[in-house]
């Protein structure tokens, strides 16, 4: 393994710790249980999960190291000259889950990889992002995520919020649902423009601005009352968050065919969901609401 990969896998195993850390403090009552893992054809990880707390339902936090040859399809599909090659990549993957449904679930990545292949110039880039899945939305909240992922995009370029804030907006889009998974907030893959020095510092940025983007809506929704009409949305709305990741996720489908552990890929899927066929809210109701924040708006 390079020493760039080196440096990248040394800050994403501290990332997870000081995630899992600040979790564990605003849940207030469960822990994170961890599995350590190996893969036989290359490297290993930690998944570490937590359930039934007092704030989170499940939150599963996951780091990985995973190599070796061939470079599995979905990494090849816009470089075909690299079919055949050697890949190392590394990455901190978490999705939580509250259990109050006024709390958004959330997710967020960030990752390196590097290719290699004989006759070919290797490769190396960065990939990530966060973005927010919310039931019953409130503005100030959104305004606040978007904020955050603004402005630690700002010492990078003056379009770089833009072009990451649309891309997440374009890659969460359920197609067959006509609707964007949730309100977004920043995605990107393939970087390795300005050189490994910046775009390493980028990702730092990214992993250590999620707790700022979503701690303070936590604290701000965890006392809300909440019924069994408020449950049960919920509930029905994690499906889209299942449909989203087994159908088009590119992260799932590269864990798959890399052979990484099942059990760690799928833990992103909340822990219960409900499927209800032709359900449609009441008209002018809060669960009618959600439908506006499912469509690409400015928020800051």
């Amino acid at each position: 393994m390079s020493e760039q990969a080196n440096l990248a896998e040394s800050f994403l195993r501290g990332l997870q710790d000081r995630i899992c850390a600040a979790v564990e403090a605003i849940d207030g009552k469960a822990t994170f249980e961890e599995d350590a893992w190996t893969r036989p054809a290359g490297g290993g990880g930690r998944t570490r999960v937590l359930r039934e707390g007092g704030v989170f339902e499940q939150a599963g936090v996951n780091f990985s190291r995973v190599s070796g040859s061939p470079l599995p399809p979905s990494a090849t599909a816009h470089r075909p000259d690299l079919v055949g090659g050697r890949f190392v990549a590394t990455g901190v993957s978490l999705v939580l889950h509250p259990r109050n449904p006024y709390i958004p679930t959330t997710h967020a990545n960030v990752r390196y990889f590097e290719a290699s292949k004989e006759g070919v110039e290797p490769v190396w880039w960065f990939g990530g992002g966060f973005d927010l899945t919310p039931y019953y939305p409130f503005d100030e909240d959104v305004r606040h995520w978007h904020t955050v992922a603004r402005d630690l995009c700002e010492p990078y370029g003056d379009d770089v919020y833009d072009r990451y804030k649309r891309w997440c907006d374009e890659y969460f889009y359920l197609k067959h649902r006509g609707e964007t998974r949730g309100v977004g907030g920043l995605f990107y893959d393939d970087q390795n423009e300005g050189g490994f020095d910046r775009c390493m510092n980028f990702m730092r940025d990214v992993g250590e601005g999620f707790l700022d983007a979503y701690l303070p809506i936590v604290e701000r929704r965890r006392e809300t009352p909440y019924g069994e009409r408020e449950r049960e949305f919920q509930l029905y709305r994690r499906g889209r968050y299942v449909e989203f990741n087994l159908v088009y996720d590119r992260g799932t489908l590269f864990g798959l065919q890399s052979g990484g552990r099942t059990e760690s890929i799928l833990m992103s899927l909340p822990p219960r969901v409900r499927f209800e066929y032709g359900f449609t809210p009441e008209a002018d109701s809060p669960e009618a609401r959600l439908a506006e924040y499912l469509k690409p708006r400015d928020w800051v």
